[in-house]
């Protein structure tokens, strides 16, 4: 009995572990494709960095979310969107500053955004605590603030009219809508792998599955930001890249979270969320705080951030959830 719960446990992960890396493989390819097919369209990098990128970096969590509510997890989804959050927030924020070296910004293009993904975020803990849960009614309310927020960027982006510089295509905008295509089955498929596995390891290891979403699935689904980011600072497009790290946030918590809870509502257990949710508005907060003071990022702020998600994990080991 023993030997067949460890093979069992041995197959769950690494079925977890291959669909991972297809998400994770289907993840960079969308986002290379969607850079491409942008920079054909002569899409200027404001719009590209807080809708298009911020949506294509959040598709993984959103297969995910759709597929764990689908399977009567969304449970799951909470909890990859909410360490997702903090991931972006943190770790992967500052892993991409500390690549870019330093990171400055331009007040009037991202002030309002920043106070905007704050909203967001409290918004999402206030409908939960309300309700104790995420109704299909709170659903409504998240994707309405979402695409009221995209309207508002969209009236404003004749404002921001620098363009991703469209340089020579290689290869046909054809030939990478193909592969937007090919990554988006590939995200499809393996999203819903990954819930399956997933919630065959909460079972497994006697965690819930909120746990299994912030931790493990969060680590992965972000991966694609954190590819992007590094990618554009090199490419000596830094606002671009935190840009999308804000544009992300927002996304996951009302589009996706949105999206999960009107399919099906929302549910956690108590402990779990409001530690981590706490967690992710402090990390947002600090976020905003560093970016408003000078209106730049630099490596101090970086080393910060990484240890803010640090003392994260140290805290959810402490308390043993």
């Amino acid at each position: 009995m023993f030997n067949y719960i460890i093979k069992m446990v041995i197959m769950n992960l690494s079925y977890f572990i291959l669909s991972i890396l297809v998400l994770l493989i289907s993840g960079i390819y969308l986002v290379k494709s969607l850079i491409r097919i942008a920079r054909a369209l002569g899409i200027s990098e404001f719009s590209a960095a807080f809708i298009i990128m911020a949506f294509a970096t959040s598709i993984p969590e959103l297969f995910v979310g759709i597929s764990s509510a689908l399977a009567g997890s969304s449970s799951l989804s909470l909890g990859n969107i909410i360490g997702a959050n903090i991931l972006d927030l943190t770790l992967i924020t500052g892993v991409i500053v500390l690549s870019a070296k330093t990171i400055t910004f331009e007040s009037k293009k991202i002030g309002r955004e920043i106070y905007f993904m704050l909203f967001i975020l409290l918004s999402v803990i206030v409908l939960f605590l309300i309700g104790n849960k995420l109704s299909r009614i709170d659903g409504l309310i998240l994707l309405s603030l979402f695409f009221m927020h995209v309207y508002s960027i969209f009236k404003k982006r004749k404002k921001y009219k620098k363009k991703i510089k469209n340089g020579p295509l290689k290869i046909s905008k054809f030939y990478w809508l193909l592969i937007f295509l090919i990554a988006l089955i590939g995200l499809f498929v393996s999203s819903g792998f990954v819930v399956k596995y997933a919630s065959a390891l909460a079972i497994d290891f006697g965690f819930s599955e909120i746990v299994i979403g912030l931790f493990l699935l969060s680590l992965a689904t972000t991966l694609p930001e954190l590819v992007f980011g590094i990618s554009a600072s090199r490419m000596k497009h830094k606002e671009m890249a935190i840009g999308d790290q804000i544009g992300t946030v927002v996304a996951n918590s009302a589009l996706i979270l949105g999206l999960v809870a009107l399919i099906n509502p929302i549910t956690a257990e108590f402990l779990p969320f409001i530690i981590s949710s706490i967690f992710m508005f402090v990390s947002a907060f600090v976020f905003v705080t560093f970016v408003k003071t000078g209106n730049k990022l630099e490596r101090i702020e970086a080393i910060s951030l990484i240890l803010l998600y640090v003392l994260f994990v140290v805290i959810q080991l402490f308390v043993g959830i």
